[in-house]
Protein backbone atom coordinates (compact mmCIF):
# COMPACT_ATOMS: atom_id res chain seq x y z
CA UNK A 1 0.00 0.00 0.00
CA UNK A 2 2.68 2.58 0.87
CA UNK A 3 4.64 1.35 -2.54
CA UNK A 4 1.65 2.29 -4.55
CA UNK A 5 0.80 6.01 -2.76
CA UNK A 6 4.70 6.52 -3.10
CA UNK A 7 4.68 5.43 -6.44
CA UNK A 8 1.31 7.51 -7.31
CA UNK A 9 2.78 10.33 -5.53
CA UNK A 10 5.90 9.99 -8.23
CA UNK A 11 4.25 9.67 -11.07
CA UNK A 12 2.45 13.21 -9.90
CA UNK A 13 5.13 14.76 -9.46
CA UNK A 14 7.05 14.09 -12.66
CA UNK A 15 3.47 15.26 -14.47
CA UNK A 16 3.72 17.86 -13.09
CA UNK A 17 7.10 19.36 -13.46
CA UNK A 18 6.31 18.10 -17.27
CA UNK A 19 3.57 20.17 -17.08
CA UNK A 20 5.09 23.21 -15.42
CA UNK A 21 8.04 23.12 -18.41
CA UNK A 22 5.54 23.03 -20.84
CA UNK A 23 3.99 25.99 -19.46
CA UNK A 24 7.09 27.73 -19.54
CA UNK A 25 7.23 27.29 -23.28
CA UNK A 26 3.45 28.38 -23.53
CA UNK A 27 3.62 31.83 -21.53
CA UNK A 28 6.55 32.87 -23.59
CA UNK A 29 5.18 34.27 -26.68
CA UNK A 30 2.45 35.52 -24.77
CA UNK A 31 4.67 37.69 -22.62
CA UNK A 32 6.74 38.70 -25.29
CA UNK A 33 3.50 39.82 -27.27
CA UNK A 34 2.42 41.57 -24.11
CA UNK A 35 6.04 43.45 -24.22
CA UNK A 36 5.74 44.27 -27.68
CA UNK A 37 2.77 45.76 -26.77
CA UNK A 38 3.83 48.20 -23.94
CA UNK A 39 6.56 49.28 -25.91
CA UNK A 40 4.17 50.23 -28.82
CA UNK A 41 2.27 51.73 -26.44
CA UNK A 42 5.03 53.39 -24.74
CA UNK A 43 5.89 54.90 -28.51
CA UNK A 44 2.66 56.22 -28.65
CA UNK A 45 2.68 57.85 -25.71
CA UNK A 46 6.16 60.11 -26.50
CA UNK A 47 6.07 60.57 -29.70
CA UNK A 48 2.19 61.38 -30.56
CA UNK A 49 1.39 62.82 -27.13
CA UNK A 50 4.44 64.04 -26.53
CA UNK A 51 4.63 62.74 -23.12
CA UNK A 52 7.93 62.80 -20.89
CA UNK A 53 9.22 59.73 -20.77
CA UNK A 54 8.77 59.13 -16.90
CA UNK A 55 5.01 60.17 -16.91
CA UNK A 56 4.62 58.19 -20.62
CA UNK A 57 6.41 54.85 -18.15
CA UNK A 58 3.81 55.76 -16.00
CA UNK A 59 0.67 55.59 -18.24
CA UNK A 60 1.69 52.64 -20.23
CA UNK A 61 2.49 50.25 -16.70
CA UNK A 62 -1.38 51.43 -15.93
CA UNK A 63 -2.84 49.75 -19.52
CA UNK A 64 -0.64 46.69 -19.90
CA UNK A 65 -1.09 43.63 -18.41
CA UNK A 66 1.36 41.62 -16.80
CA UNK A 67 4.62 41.38 -16.95
CA UNK A 68 5.05 44.12 -18.88
CA UNK A 69 3.21 45.97 -15.86
CA UNK A 70 5.50 45.07 -13.17
CA UNK A 71 8.31 46.40 -15.17
CA UNK A 72 7.09 49.53 -16.07
CA UNK A 73 6.04 49.70 -12.94
CA UNK A 74 9.52 48.80 -10.97
CA UNK A 75 11.16 51.67 -13.62
CA UNK A 76 8.92 54.16 -12.14
CA UNK A 77 9.14 53.82 -8.67
CA UNK A 78 12.77 53.66 -8.67
CA UNK A 79 12.68 56.89 -11.05
CA UNK A 80 10.23 58.53 -8.35
CA UNK A 81 12.57 57.16 -5.64
CA UNK A 82 14.76 60.39 -6.25
CA UNK A 83 18.02 59.07 -6.01
CA UNK A 84 21.11 59.47 -7.88
CA UNK A 85 19.75 56.58 -11.00
CA UNK A 86 20.00 57.66 -14.19
CA UNK A 87 17.06 56.48 -16.57
CA UNK A 88 19.04 54.16 -18.17
CA UNK A 89 20.41 52.75 -14.68
CA UNK A 90 16.69 52.54 -13.37
CA UNK A 91 15.26 50.69 -16.52
CA UNK A 92 17.91 48.07 -16.17
CA UNK A 93 17.78 47.28 -12.55
CA UNK A 94 14.13 46.86 -13.62
CA UNK A 95 14.41 44.54 -15.97
CA UNK A 96 16.84 42.67 -13.97
CA UNK A 97 14.61 42.26 -11.24
CA UNK A 98 11.80 41.32 -12.85
CA UNK A 99 13.63 38.71 -15.46
CA UNK A 100 13.19 35.52 -13.19
CA UNK A 101 9.16 36.14 -12.20
CA UNK A 102 8.95 35.82 -16.58
CA UNK A 103 8.93 33.01 -19.21
CA UNK A 104 11.24 35.19 -21.27
CA UNK A 105 14.61 34.18 -22.03
CA UNK A 106 18.03 36.16 -22.81
CA UNK A 107 17.52 37.29 -26.41
CA UNK A 108 14.15 39.54 -24.95
CA UNK A 109 16.37 41.07 -22.11
CA UNK A 110 19.29 41.63 -24.23
CA UNK A 111 16.73 43.64 -26.73
CA UNK A 112 15.40 45.34 -23.56
CA UNK A 113 18.55 46.50 -22.02
CA UNK A 114 19.53 47.71 -25.09
CA UNK A 115 16.47 49.51 -25.44
CA UNK A 116 17.26 51.12 -21.77
CA UNK A 117 20.92 52.58 -22.74
CA UNK A 118 19.18 54.42 -25.68
CA UNK A 119 15.89 56.07 -23.81
CA UNK A 120 15.93 59.37 -22.36
CA UNK A 121 19.47 60.56 -23.91
CA UNK A 122 18.19 61.74 -27.40
CA UNK A 123 15.27 63.29 -29.09
CA UNK A 124 11.42 61.85 -29.26
CA UNK A 125 12.30 60.55 -32.66
CA UNK A 126 15.32 58.92 -32.03
CA UNK A 127 13.05 57.16 -29.08
CA UNK A 128 10.82 56.18 -31.22
CA UNK A 129 13.37 54.66 -33.44
CA UNK A 130 14.62 52.81 -30.91
CA UNK A 131 11.57 51.59 -29.74
CA UNK A 132 10.22 50.38 -33.23
CA UNK A 133 13.79 48.38 -33.12
CA UNK A 134 12.97 46.61 -30.17
CA UNK A 135 9.62 45.83 -31.35
CA UNK A 136 11.00 44.33 -34.67
CA UNK A 137 13.42 42.43 -32.38
CA UNK A 138 10.53 41.06 -30.03
CA UNK A 139 8.69 40.46 -32.61
CA UNK A 140 11.29 38.15 -34.28
CA UNK A 141 11.51 36.27 -30.88
CA UNK A 142 8.21 35.98 -30.42
CA UNK A 143 8.13 33.79 -33.86
CA UNK A 144 11.02 31.85 -32.23
CA UNK A 145 8.99 31.22 -29.03
CA UNK A 146 5.76 29.95 -30.79
CA UNK A 147 8.12 27.50 -33.17
CA UNK A 148 9.98 26.84 -29.68
CA UNK A 149 6.15 26.35 -28.04
CA UNK A 150 4.94 23.87 -30.83
CA UNK A 151 8.09 21.70 -30.73
CA UNK A 152 8.52 21.26 -26.86
CA UNK A 153 5.04 21.81 -25.29
CA UNK A 154 3.86 18.44 -26.57
CA UNK A 155 7.63 17.08 -25.48
CA UNK A 156 7.88 18.51 -21.83
CA UNK A 157 4.30 16.63 -21.08
CA UNK A 158 5.04 13.33 -22.06
CA UNK A 159 8.50 13.32 -21.28
CA UNK A 160 7.66 14.39 -17.38
CA UNK A 161 4.86 11.09 -17.07
CA UNK A 162 7.11 9.00 -18.71
CA UNK A 163 10.07 9.69 -16.35
CA UNK A 164 8.18 9.50 -13.49
CA UNK A 165 6.91 6.14 -15.12
CA UNK A 166 10.55 4.96 -15.56
CA UNK A 167 11.42 5.84 -11.97
CA UNK A 168 8.08 4.38 -10.41
CA UNK A 169 9.10 1.04 -12.61
CA UNK A 170 12.65 1.21 -11.18
CA UNK A 171 11.70 1.51 -8.04
CA UNK A 172 9.50 -1.39 -7.78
Amino acid sequence: MVKLIGAALILFAGTMIGWQQAARYAARPKQIRQLIHALQRLETEIGYGFTPLPEAVARCAAHVPEPAASLLRAVNERLAEGGELTFRESWEAAVMDAWPHTAMRQPEQAALVRLGHNLGISDREDQMKHLKLAVQQLKFEEDTARQDGVRYVKMWRSLGVLTAALIVILIL
